[in-house]
């Protein structure tokens, strides 16, 4: 990963994460949005959907990857990254459903993989002494 100024506040690097998040979270919602509208009788649609989200989820790695934060918060956050890019290519291979019905098969498996990068992003926003994220 590579470092920033020695000195770097955890309110700075707070904002840092928050930056990336905050960017890569509208892009998910937005596609997960009409994965569960419109895309759900469209698979060029869906799969279109899901090919920006693993996309979004890999930029938010390599952004984060770029963050240099202290030793233990660092850790998380390569668990962040790690959860994350599992979640992305099980997000990319769902995109290449053949029909609806296999897309609709990858649902609980990606849900289901939410939850290791969901547990990562609380630790790691309780060390930058963010609160925990909404879960509206």
């Amino acid at each position: 990963m590579t470092r920033t100024a020695a000195g770097s506040s955890r309110s700075a690097l707070a904002a840092r994460y928050l930056a990336i998040a905050a960017a890569g979270n509208r892009r998910l919602e937005t596609d997960f949005d009409r994965l569960n509208g419109r895309d759900r009788t469209d698979l060029a649609a869906a799969r279109a959907d899901l090919r920006d989200a693993a996309a979004t989820e890999r930029l938010f790695d390599q952004r984060l990857a770029r963050i240099a934060f202290p030793a233990g918060t660092e850790t998380i956050a390569r668990l962040l990254v790690i959860s994350n890019q599992a979640r992305s290519e099980l997000t990319a291979t769902a995109a290449g459903s053949a029909s609806l019905s296999q897309l609709q098969a990858f649902e609980r498996q990606l849900t289901a993989a939410n939850g290791p990068v969901e547990d990562a992003v609380i630790v790691l926003r309780s060390q930058l002494g963010l609160p925990p994220p909404n879960t509206s």
